[in-house]
């Protein structure tokens, strides 16, 4: 039971804000390419395999950051930076995870099951770009944006040009969420030589993180118009657009209680914008 669980800290499954991120826009897709009628299986599927495919993220992250996380007050409990779990045990857990997730995808069409393997491909990546460049949140924007052509291609047989912007949405939006978690963690990632958006942006962070901000709502709004969506879903954007502005003011502080509060609070926005898809689907 012990080991248990130290295998369900590294999925952090007590913290389900990341499943929300990777859930919300994944239900966007298959309403938008069902037109509103996504079908019981694909929701099944997508649920858990954001649920499965969020948790392997967990592992894989901390894997990549044993030598580092012990030097970091926020992570040095982690089971892999204290030694409860070893980088192999970890490895394996992070591929039976995978598997899991790629026995829910073999039930769907050809197309689907090709792009899974790009999913765990940008999932793996990610961690490791840390040490690389300043915008590793491009790239886990780009991991959980993936589940979008795959939501296309599993209702359609095909992933139309419609869904990249639904696509470019949900990666800007990862710059908004990710940059916001980001603010605390820059003094130890400063220390270890960890980068990130926040780091880069420095003082200017809520200016251009607001810039995202409007760019994203401003897809938003086409992203209506090329599904022909109605009133209720420009009513939903009228919504986000309160929380952005609000969230844009409380990154000015430059407080890291507070940017920290802005990315819980993100998957609101995610929730907001299915419900306006959902409810236009139903009037």
């Amino acid at each position: 039971m012990a080991k248990l669980d130290v295998y369900l800290s590294l999925t952090r499954l007590n913290r389900p804000i990341g499943i929300y991120l990777v859930l919300w826009p994944a239900l966007w897709a298959l309403w938008l390419a069902s037109d509103g009628l996504p079908d019981t299986w694909l929701l099944l599927v997508f649920t858990l395999g954001a649920v499965l495919m969020r948790s392997a993220g967990c592992v894989i992250n901390d894997y990549a950051d044993r030598n580092f996380d012990g030097a970091v007050e926020r992570t040095c409990q982690r089971p892999l930076a204290t030694g409860q779990i070893s980088s192999k045990e970890a490895l394996l857990f992070f591929a039976g995870l995978c598997l899991l997730a790629f026995a829910l995808v073999v039930t769907l069409n050809p197309l689907t099951i090709g792009l899974s393997f790009v999913a765990v491909a940008l999932a793996a990546l990610y961690p490791f770009m840390k040490r690389h460049t300043y915008w590793p949140q491009a790239f886990l924007g780009a991991a959980f944006a993936w589940a979008i052509p795959m939501a296309f291609a599993a209702v359609q047989g095909s992933v139309p040009w419609q869904a990249w912007p639904v696509f470019v949405v949900t990666l800007i939006w990862s710059l908004i969420y990710d940059t916001a978690y980001a603010v605390g963690d820059k003094p130890d990632d400063l220390k270890v030589g960890i980068k990130s958006t926040a780091i880069l942006f420095g003082d200017s962070l809520a200016q251009i993180v607001g810039l995202f901000q409007l760019l994203m709502w401003g897809l938003l709004v086409w992203i209506g118009d090329l599904f022909e969506l109605g009133w209720i879903y420009y009513l939903s954007l009228l919504w986000v657009a309160g929380l952005f502005i609000y969230h844009y003011f409380e990154l000015r502080k430059q407080d890291a209680s507070l940017a920290f509060r802005v990315f819980l609070q993100n998957h609101w926005i995610g929730l907001i914008v299915l419900g306006g898809i959902v409810l236009d689907s139903l009037l």
